[in-house]
């Protein structure tokens, strides 16, 4: 930015040559330099060079109020504590028209839109997604599941949202949430990756590693599986013997005889 004519550039002002100043007339008093001015304001206040004091922190023009809630979500909280309060549950398809049914004269149709539209796109709805719940109606009962691409998806938006707060590198968090929710599925690792691909290549490659992970997983725990039907031992027995932990031994095996149960 160019300095204005009224103002000096440093090095013109490194050039200009000094002033001395005029002797006064005799009797008549020397006005004193500005080096000889005291410091502080114009009556002289703060001498001693010390600096004025800054104003009280309650003196500072406030900074923006903090972004409040959507009314009618304060409603739903109080109508609803079980889904809308300080533990969110998934929301069964068509609770728009469920609570219009239900309070017809207390919820405004446009208010609740886009009440419901705003807490579906929160971070603390999409984590409560990204954990597979089922989708719950009014009365807080279980009454059909996520899809898998909705919990996979949900599950992607939560950790774009913490990874844009974070230094730390989540892929590996997230690759191994994919492997759960994958395994919670029940689908193939084909019919998984078809109905949960889509345009971000990065997130189509953390998923492709975590299903083969699961796949290599899966292997060594049916194979454990029959090795120890196959051995007569006991639980603690195999596990001591393999060097595993008995809660580990145990949950490869049930994993290992749930799949097979699956297939058969």
């Amino acid at each position: 930015m160019n300095a204005s004519a009224d103002h000096e550039t440093p090095s013109n002002a490194a050039e200009a040559p000094a002033e001395s100043p005029a002797t006064p007339p005799a009797g008549e008093a020397r006005p004193p330099r500005r080096d000889e001015r005291p410091r502080g304001g114009r009556n002289g206040g703060n001498q001693g060079g010390r600096r004025p004091q800054r104003p009280a922190q309650a003196d500072r023009p406030a900074g923006p109020a903090p972004a409040r809630q959507h009314p009618v979500l304060d409603q739903l909280a109080t109508l609803y504590p079980v889904l809308f309060g300080e533990t969110l549950l998934p929301l069964k398809r068509g609770i728009f028209e469920d609570l219009l049914a239900a309070h017809p004269d207390a919820l405004d149709k446009d208010g609740l839109k886009a009440a419901l539209a705003l807490h579906a796109r929160s971070s603390r709805y999409l984590t409560v997604v990204a954990s597979g719940l089922q989708r719950h109606d009014l009365s807080g009962q279980p009454v059909e599941a996520l899809t898998p691409e909705q919990v996979h998806h949900a599950l992607i938006e939560v950790f774009r949202r913490r990874g844009a707060r974070s230094r730390e590198d989540l892929r590996p968090k997230l690759r191994q949430r994919i492997l759960t929710a994958y395994e919670a599925s029940g689908l193939s690792p084909d019919d998984y990756t078809q109905r949960v691909q889509g345009r971000d290549e990065e997130v189509n490659q953390l998923t492709r590693d975590a299903l083969a992970e699961a796949t290599a997983r899966a292997a060594r725990e049916d194979a454990l599986l029959r090795t120890f039907e196959a051995s007569g031992k006991s639980i603690n027995e195999f596990a001591d013997m393999y060097g595993l932990h008995i809660l580990d031994a145990n949950r490869s095996l049930e994993r290992a005889r749930a799949r097979l149960a699956a297939k058969a």
